[in-house]
């Protein structure tokens, strides 16, 4: 149980003791920290003692006077310093389960753990919930919670989870709403399984603990062709009802607490919403109102924008295809501008299946393949499409490959949600 330092920030009190990345974090106070919690509320202590072990193996120990809102300056490889608490289901539409061999082993890792819920956003969908879990929780208030709730049809949930703790979600939710957690809920829509009547049955039943109820994202399933099991993909029709019900939902209860995620909308072959609709924008990470949040920016940029680039400016865009609609008009209208030349180039999903079209899974191979000869010596792409932290795609190539295959200078953008950068590429001083 120890807590691997992957970097000190700088002017931290880590950069001046000397702390060198590598190094393990063993204790504070005489405490073992299991997780990221636990160093906060240790480091909030104004007298600290901490001990070290460097990268050669040498254990050393610190003694140190602070504020109390101090921090260390350390950042972890990972937010959880003991064992992550893996996924005890074994679900219908699990993604982990729809991939090949051979890729990273971080892909194949099942998590199920309320503190990667309650620090970084990860869905938990409450079936290993533990005594000492619920104490915790209660304890320290963590929250809000993430819950991948699917369906609250007990007998539905159980097959669809295909884990019999799974029943057992009303009551786990009435823990929280009794320890005022508040929460936000998925549902991965899956249908024959969870949509029509079932999903108004589980939106009706959620309201029911409105009280810590933040809100409701609805995601379409997500079938690569590595998918040994039949599921249905959501068709135009699907989502249109979709929507539909949610539409009235929210009218009924007079709130957006629910919402639908922008394939939904392209898939229906609807314009994407205003921002009213997505509720305070508090399920991004989940694609819901990640486009409206880049098309609104795109058009506040765009008033601003001078009539010629001072040089020439040629940029390809590699994009998911549930965001080409989007790109093709933000090229058509920087196009305009002399001394602009922009490209966008979808990348559709060969080495998943047709049926996956997020920016997320786009792989180096389908880059190289796709872009070869036909692209511009510059090319932007999200940092989405990376392991976080590093410049490695899913099918384990890095940046510096890609580059190599296609002779060309490759961008990386970091914000998803904002057009910011590009602009920045295109008419930002050097």
């Amino acid at each position: 149980m120890t807590a691997k330092i992957s970097s000190v920030q700088e002017n931290s009190i880590a950069q001046e003791l000397n702390i060198k990345a590598g190094s393990e974090l063993i204790s504070i106070n005489e405490i073992t920290l299991r997780d990221y919690i636990d160093y906060k509320y240790a480091v909030m202590a104004e007298e600290l003692t901490f001990v070290i072990k460097n990268p050669d193996g040498n254990i050393e120990e610190y003694e140190i006077e602070k504020d109390f809102d101090e921090d260390l300056g350390f950042i972890f490889e990972s937010a959880i310093f003991d064992r992550i608490k893996s996924c005890a289901n074994n679900c219908i539409f699990c993604f982990v389960d729809q991939q090949p061999k051979g890729l990273r082993k971080s892909l194949y890792i099942k998590d199920d753990d309320y503190r990667l819920s309650y620090l970084q956003g990860t869905y938990v969908t409450l079936t290993n919930f533990t005594k000492k879990d619920k104490e915790r929780i209660s304890n320290l208030h963590l929250g809000p919670l993430y819950v991948s709730v699917h369906t609250t049809n007990p007998e539905l949930r159980v097959k669809m989870l295909r884990n019999k703790n799974a029943a057992n979600l009303l009551n786990e939710l009435n823990f929280l709403k009794e320890n005022d957690i508040p929460i936000h809920t998925q549902i991965v829509l899956c249908p024959g399984y969870n949509d029509g009547v079932e999903l108004i049955r589980t939106l009706n039943d959620l309201w029911k603990f409105k009280s810590i109820l933040g809100s409701i994202a609805i995601v379409p399933v997500g079938i690569t062709k590595f998918r040994k099991e039949k599921l249905t993909l959501v068709n135009k029709k699907i989502a249109l009802q979709t929507i539909d019900i949610v539409e009235k939902f929210n009218k009924k209860v007079k709130r957006n607490i629910a919402s639908v995620s922008d394939e939904f909308f392209l898939l229906a072959e609807k314009e994407i919403p205003d921002k009213k609709y997505y509720n305070g924008y508090s399920q991004l990470e989940d694609g819901v109102g990640s486009l409206r949040c880049l098309i609104d920016d795109f058009k506040k940029r765009i008033k601003k924008m001078p009539k010629k680039a001072k040089v020439l400016k040629q940029y390809t865009i590699a994009c998911s295809e549930s965001a080409k609609k989007a790109f093709f008009m933000f090229a058509e209208e920087l196009n305009k501008i002399k001394n602009v030349e922009l490209q966008v180039m979808p990348i559709k999903s060969e080495f998943w299946g047709e049926a996956i079209n997020v920016a997320g899974l786009i792989t180096a191979n389908d880059l190289i393949n796709q872009l070869k000869d036909k692209c511009f010596k510059d090319v932007i792409i999200p940092s989405i499409v990376l392991r976080p932290y590093t410049t490695e795609f899913l099918d384990g190539l890095t940046v510096k490959d890609v580059e190599k295959a296609l002779n060309v200078k490759i961008h990386i953008t970091k914000d998803i949600y904002s057009t910011k950068e590009l602009f920045d590429l295109l008419f930002k001083k050097l």
